[in-house]
C-alpha cells in the first residue's frame, strides 16, 4: 500500500533557508591603520559563504588591539545589530597587545570552555605553538561569540574543526536555523532538533 502521507511529505518543497546576520571582527593594529590589507574578514566571508545555505548579511569591523574598543564593538554587534554569530580574528596570543580574549570575556554572559579546548586541539595538529593561543567562545544575550586565529589558513582549519557544533548552539540561544552543505560541514543536531536536509 502506498503511504500517501509520505508522498506528500516528499513532494512538499522546503521553505527557503532563514536569513542570518553574522558579525566579523578583525583585530589588528597595523591592518586597521592601513599598513597592510586585512586578510581575516575576507577569509571568514569566503569560508562562511562556501559552507552555509543561509543568505547571510555580514556586519564587518576592522579595529585595533584596544580592549575597550573590542568590548564596545562586540556589544554593538550583539546588542544593536543582533548578530546571531560573531567571529573575531586576531589578538589571541600572549603578546602584550593581544587582548581579544580579555575583551570577549568582559562582555560575556556565559563562557563555553569547550570551544577554546577544541580550537587549540585542532591547531595542535598543525603547529606546536597552538598551546599559546587563548581563544575563547562565549554567549552574550542571543549571540555566540568565538575568537579565531589571525591567519587565513589557521582560520579555515579552526572553523573546519569546530563549526559542526555552532548551528545547534545558535538554535539554543534563539538564533536562526543555520544550514550547512553536508559535503563541506555536517552540522550536528540531536534528531529532535533536525529539519529535512537540502540537496543541490
Amino acid at each position: 500500500m502506498i503511504d500517501q502521507g509520505r508522498i506528500k511529505t516528499m513532494s512538499t518543497p522546503l521553505p527557503p533557508p532563514e536569513p542570518a546576520k553574522i558579525g566579523l571582527v578583525s583585530v589588528s593594529d597595523r591592518a586597521s591603520a592601513g599598513v597592510y590589507a586585512d586578510e581575516g574578514i575576507p577569509a571568514l566571508q569566503e569560508w562562511l559563504t562556501e559552507v552555509l545555505w543561509n543568505p547571510v548579511e555580514f556586519v564587518t569591523r576592522l579595529i585595533p588591539d584596544e580592549q575597550v574598543g573590542i568590548e564596545n564593538t562586540l556589544r554593538e554587534l550583539a546588542d544593536q545589530e543582533h548578530c546571531c554569530l560573531i567571529l573575531t580574528t586576531g589578538g589571541t596570543g600572549p603578546a602584550p597587545r593581544d587582548v581579544t580574549p580579555e575583551a570577549t570575556l568582559a562582555i560575556a554572559d556565559k563562557v563555553l570552555p569547550g570551544f577554546g579546548e577544541q580550537m587549540r586541539a585542532v591547531s595542535l595538529q598543525y603547529v606546536p605553538t597552538a598551546i599559546l593561543s587563548r581563544q575563547v567562545g562565549v554567549i552574550r544575550k542571543n549571540s555566540l561569540i568565538v575568537n579565531l586565529p589571525g591567519q587565513p589558513k589557521a582560520i579555515k582549519e579552526t572553523l573546519d574543526g569546530v563549526f559542526a557544533a555552532i548551528p545547534y548552539c545558535v538554535d539554543l540561544i534563539g538564533g536562526p536555523y543555520l544550514e550547512t552543505h553536508p559535503e563541506r560541514i555536517n552540522a550536528f543536531r540531536p534528531k529532535t532538533a533536525r529539519r529535512p536536509e537540502r540537496s543541490v
